[in-house]
């Protein structure tokens, strides 16, 4: 069965970097009684897809109200509104203190001119400062204290905003890190319009038109 997949005005919808993170998450095994946390779940997609997998309970993130509203409705009309619970709040501050066996993450990673993160708007779901590492980082740094033994963190980003300090940071949190999937995707809107600048950053070459998108699983032992 195919669950489309709506996204209110100003949510994220679901694209590339979703699709190939939904199909790392099904390459996961999934226990009796697993607990999932997607983080910055947008249109909820990948927390319907993980309760579609097995999930015995989903909890979905995100910090903007009208995304919370789209993942709840989405869960709801794909048959999960019991196992999906949404909650709003910033990154991972409404899971203080819990533990999941798989936590799922696609994150803001686009480079920007404007160094200052976003408070309210669409780009919240894109931009991530100059580096394009702003909630890499975070996450990088939180995610592997929310992990059970045996846990799994499913991160995508794009490779602009570098695969070693991901792999590097997640290693010295004691996780044990692999890049699962890579694959090339081309330009979207806001990246096609930032071109020039990503150019002369030195983040792309002259006429290049696709990003490569890495899939990293790291897990607790």
């Amino acid at each position: 069965m195919t669950v489309r997949i709506f996204a209110l005005p100003g949510v994220y919808a679901p694209q590339d970097d979703t699709s190939v993170l939904a199909s790392a998450l099904r390459g996961e095994p999934l226990l009796s009684g697993s607990d999932v946390l997607d983080v910055g779940t947008g249109s909820g997609a990948l927390a319907v897809a993980a309760a579609r997998h097995g999930a015995a309970r989903v909890t979905a993130v995100d910090v903007s109200l009208r995304a919370v509203l789209t993942a709840r409705l989405n869960a709801r009309l794909a048959g999960y509104g019991r196992i999906v619970r949404v909650r709003r709040g910033d990154l991972l501050e409404p899971v203080r203190g819990r533990r999941f066996d798989l936590v799922l993450a696609n994150p803001p990673y686009v480079p920007s001119p404007d160094l200052r993160l976003p408070h309210r708007g669409p780009a919240r779901a894109w931009d991530a400062s100059g580096d394009g590492r702003a909630v890499v980082d975070r996450l990088c740094a939180r995610v592997p204290g929310l992990l059970g033994p045996g846990g799994v963190f499913l991160l995508v980003h794009s490779a602009l905003c570098g695969t070693t300090p991901t792999v590097r940071q997640l290693t010295a949190q004691g996780l044990e890190v692999q890049v699962t999937d890579r694959c090339f995707v081309p330009f979207g809107p806001v990246m096609r319009e930032r071109a020039g600048w990503l150019e002369s950053r030195g983040l792309i070459v002259p006429g290049q038109d696709k990003e490569e998108l890495v899939v990293f699983r790291a897990q607790r032992p």
